[in-house]
């Protein structure tokens, strides 16, 4: 089978990633001529190696953006490399329908060790590193290539304020918390306080929920019952390294040291 043929009957199957070792198994040239093959496809647009040994199909109708969903390929990607994976933080919040500003890029959670980030023509990924894996809410969705891992509304809201300071601060993503709120089940967030390991991160999810004009009593009670169970100190909603948190007068003990915009 030479490449062109493997390409097509991939796209047949809706498949839109493949790695070297996958079509080696199936063509009868040496290394030195599929990487000729390879090179030229990439050069007309038709592939995009994205990482050493993997590679994207572009179809047609995704040839005008030049990349693709990071549903139809995460987990083939994933994988490959033999490693867990959920889609999350501000692209994880797009699937959850707070997608208030448009990104630029995708991210992905995974494990150690880290991983460089990917930025080949219009596909940008950004991977963070999860110290502690979750137990549950990693939610599986399907795609027209099959399935793909996310974090549910819950550890969404969770992971962008836990790496605020990674992702441009908590008032770039302000309004995306706030329509993530309003997805958030008792279910969600009881599963997440079952295993979460960051109660700092928690006290300032809680200070969130109270304060959004849609909170939700149930959830807003299910946290209040958690942290009468722990013991819980002053946390700075945003934290720095160049201060600590002062008097606090919420039940979170969160010492609100940002101004605070939405720009819903």
């Amino acid at each position: 089978m030479n490449l062109t043929d493997f390409i097509k009957e991939k796209l047949s199957l809706e498949e839109y990633s493949f790695t070297k070792d996958e079509l080696q198994a199936v063509t009868q040239k040496d290394k030195e001529a599929l990487t000729t093959d390879l090179s030229y496809l990439a050069k007309k647009g038709d592939i995009l190696p994205l990482r050493k040994g993997f590679f994207l199909i572009i179809p047609p109708r995704y040839s005008k953006q030049a990349k693709l969903p990071i549903q139809l390929f995460s987990e083939k990607l994933f994988k490959s490399l033999d490693r867990p994976y959920y889609i999350g933080l501000y692209s994880a919040a797009k699937f959850h329908g707070a997608s208030h500003q448009q990104i630029q890029r995708d991210y992905i959670i995974t494990t150690k060790p880290t991983l460089l980030d990917i930025s080949k023509g219009n596909i940008k990924i950004h991977f963070f590193t999860a110290a502690n894996w979750p137990e549950k809410n990693i939610i599986v969705k399907k795609s027209d290539a099959g399935i793909f891992k996310l974090s549910d509304p819950a550890l969404t809201a969770v992971d962008l304020i836990h790496y605020q300071n990674k992702l441009g601060g908590l008032n770039r993503m302000l309004s995306v918390l706030e329509e993530l709120m309003e997805n958030i089940t008792n279910t969600n967030l009881s599963d997440l306080l079952s295993w979460y390991p960051h109660k700092s991160t928690l006290q300032r999810l809680g200070y969130f929920l109270d304060g959004f004009e849609n909170e939700d009593e149930g959830l807003v009670q299910l946290l209040t019952e958690y942290f009468k169970r722990v013991k819980y100190y002053p946390v700075l909603l945003n934290p720095t390294s160049k201060e600590s948190a002062g008097a606090v007068t919420n039940q979170w003990k969160v010492d609100v040291n940002i101004k605070l915009e939405s720009d819903l």
